[in-house]
C-alpha cells in the first residue's frame, strides 16, 4: 500500500493526473485527465510500477500460467515492453487497424492456437481499444482470460470486458486516487466530489 501512496502523490506533482475540464479520446467531457505517458520520462517511478505490475500479476495468476504479454499501442505497449523484460517473456501486440503493406495482419508477433496471454494497458475507460484487441486475437484462435491496467477511470471497462469472459484487474482506480490525494489535503472536496459524480454516471 505504501507504494500506492508514494506512486500517486508522484502521479499529482508531476501532473500526470490534472484535474479540470477535458475532453476524452471519445468526445466525452471529463473533471480529470491521467497521461501515464508521462511516467516512463520518470525511470525510477517508471520501473517500481513495473515491479509492481509484475508483483501483482504473479500473487493474482502466477507468472508460469501464462505465456506471452500482448497490449496495444501505444500507452499500454511501452507498460508491456518494460514488463517483458523484467518478466523475460514474449511480447505480442494489437495494431488498431491492420496495415495496409506488407503482411497486412493486426497482431504482431509469435503467436500459435490457444495460447495464453495476459492483456496489459495503461489507463481504462470504456475499455474499448482492449475489447477490439481482444476481438482481435480471438479472431487467431488467442485467448485472453485476464486484462491489467494501471488506472481504472470506473467508466464501464469492467463489465465491457467481463462479457467477453475477461477479468479485468487494475494497480489504482481513480476513486483510490482521488481519495489518497483528498486525504493528503492536495486536492479539495469539490474535486473529490466531482469525480464522484463522474463516475456514477
Amino acid at each position: 500500500m505504501e507504494f500506492v501512496k508514494e506512486f500517486v502523490t508522484f502521479l499529482h506533482q508531476k501532473e500526470i493526473i490534472k484535474f479540470g475540464d477535458f475532453t476524452l479520446a471519445s468526445g466525452k467531457s471529463s473533471s480529470y485527465y491521467v497521461d501515464l505517458r508521462l511516467v516512463p520520462s520518470y525511470p525510477h517511478e517508471f520501473r517500481m510500477m513495473v515491479k509492481y505490475l509484475e508483483n501483482q500479476i504473479t500473487e493474482d495468476i502466477g507468472l508460469e500460467n501464462f505465456e506471452s504479454i500482448v497490449s496495444v499501442p501505444t500507452g499500454g505497449l511501452v507498460i508491456a515492453s518494460a514488463l517483458a523484460i523484467e518478466t523475460v517473456k514474449p511480447l505480442i501486440y494489437v495494431r488498431s487497424k491492420p496495415k495496409d503493406y506488407g503482411t497486412s495482419k493486426s497482431v504482431e508477433g509469435k503467436i500459435h492456437e490457444s495460447m495464453r496471454v495476459v492483456m496489459i494497458d495503461d489507463v481504462a475507460t470504456t475499455g474499448g481499444s482492449v475489447v477490439n484487441a481482444i476481438k482481435s486475437l480471438t479472431e487467431v484462435n488467442v485467448p485472453v482470460k485476464d486484462a491489467y491496467v494501471i488506472v481504472d477511470r470506473m467508466e464501464g471497462a469492467t463489465e465491457a470486458l467481463k462479457e467477453l469472459g475477461v477479468k479485468m484487474h487494475s494497480i489504482l482506480n481513480i476513486l483510490q486516487i482521488t481519495e489518497i490525494l483528498y486525504e493528503q489535503k492536495l486536492i479539495n472536496v469539490e474535486i473529490l466530489d466531482k469525480v464522484k459524480k463522474q463516475i456514477s454516471k
